[in-house]
């Protein structure tokens, strides 16, 4: 079931005019939610957009990519950096049953918390543990018949585009200075479900390879 949702999802970007039920998109975040990540640290952060006004804001920020204002509902998919803090991510330990000692070694390791490493490191790890769960959303969104667009080039600390939009989209969303919006996850109903599109991809002999071994 799910290799059926990893081979027929596509991206959408034309939506008919129908709201997307709440616990549709409930599904959908929970999806999210449950994704794995690197020691549970869940660096991540999910905003439900459906208001016309933040999503026209979200259009712009994204270069006016129309499938963001079109959309029935947005998801801002937000990397939280203080997710990696001794609080933070000390308490996500406690919750595993992990002793003092034990949490202490993991927050204060460089190879499991990045923040021990700079701000860099710090984002880039929690990018990476965040394309998790918009895979796992994308693929629920499949499955409950939602169609999906993943839109990554937006205004943001990333991109190093349009600061002043970028600023303005963090304040419309309520993110501070170490919350980074990453992705956006345009939802709606396609107005072509049956339109079929092929998925052009490298051949395996060009991305698989066995170990060589002497």
């Amino acid at each position: 079931m799910v290799m059926n949702a990893i081979k027929n999802r596509k991206s959408v970007r034309k939506y008919v005019d129908k709201s997307i039920e709440k616990d549709v998109i409930n599904k959908i975040i929970e999806a999210g939610r449950l994704a794995p990540s690197w020691v549970n640290v869940q660096p991540w952060k999910f905003i439900v957009v459906k208001s016309q006004e933040t999503k026209d804001l979200l259009c712009k920020a994204s270069g006016g990519q129309p499938q963001v204002k079109n959309a029935d509902t947005v998801i801002c998919c937000v990397a939280d950096l203080d997710a990696w803090n001794k609080t933070n991510f000390g308490k996500v330990l406690k919750q595993k049953g992990l002793d003092d000692a034990t949490c202490d070694s993991i927050v204060s390791s460089l190879l499991l918390n990045p923040s021990n490493l700079g701000e860099y490191e710090t984002l880039l790890r929690s990018v990476e543990q965040l394309t998790y769960a918009v895979a796992y959303m994308t693929l629920e969104a499949q499955e409950l018949g939602v169609g999906c667009c993943i839109i990554g080039a937006t205004a943001n600390e990333l991109t190093k585009s349009n600061n002043e939009i970028a600023e303005e989209v963090k304040q419309a969303l309520g993110l501070n200075s170490r919350q980074v919006l990453v992705e956006l996850l345009a939802l709606g109903y396609e107005d072509n479900p049956n339109q079929l599109v092929p998925k052009y991809r490298k051949p395996v002999e060009d991305v698989v390879f066995e170990e060589c071994i002497s």
